[in-house]
């Protein structure tokens, strides 16, 4: 999936959905369900959280079209996740001796519509703080493409994390985000 120039990174609903209570409540428990996972290291349930060929994507631009013809800071398809969680995870990794602890905070959930292929587009901000031997902050715009599963529930096909300041100079970015 990292090399393949058809996987749709489009952003914006190309489809209005007409925006239930009910809709609302489930896409919004969807993303807090994913915070938490995240928050408790629950990885394993995380990385099931996504469709087989999804991706999860930080730019490194504000504004950037693609990860292909400009440098992004995460660009990562299932074996990179997992390769990731396994680093991270491990006893043995240095760089996690404190492990990294963090807390998110996610609000102004906004369920923009579906792309061409029907996948639920939901953009939302997020505030995380994060503590491995001091404290940092990071915040953005995050954009989740959802696919709707057949028993019910979501799974993620992109995941578009807009950091507010993506472009500044970052110690080592551990944590999905």
């Amino acid at each position: 999936m990292l090399f393949d120039t058809t996987f749709d990174l489009s952003t914006q609903a190309a489809h209005p959905v007409r925006v239930t209570d009910a809709l609302r409540a489930d896409v919004e428990q969807f993303l807090f369900h994913e915070a938490r996972l995240l928050d408790t290291r629950a990885f394993d349930g995380w990385l099931d959280l996504w469709t087989p060929d999804g991706m999860y994507w930080m730019p490194h631009e504000s504004g950037q079209t693609s990860p292909r013809d400009h440098i992004s800071l995460f660009w990562e398809d299932a074996t990179l996740r997992e390769v990731r969680v396994r680093r991270i995870t491990n006893p043995r990794n240095w760089s996690q001796q404190p492990v990294t602890r963090t807390a998110r905070v996610i609000g102004n959930v906004m369920i923009d519509g579906t792309d061409d292929a029907g996948r639920l587009i939901v953009h939302s901000t997020f505030m995380l703080a994060e503590w491995r031997n001091a404290q940092r902050q990071l915040a953005g715009l995050t954009t989740h493409k959802l696919v709707a599963q057949e028993s019910g529930g979501w799974q993620i096909y992109l995941k578009r994390v807009d950091l507010i300041n993506a472009a500044d100079v970052f110690a080592n970015l551990e944590v999905f985000v």
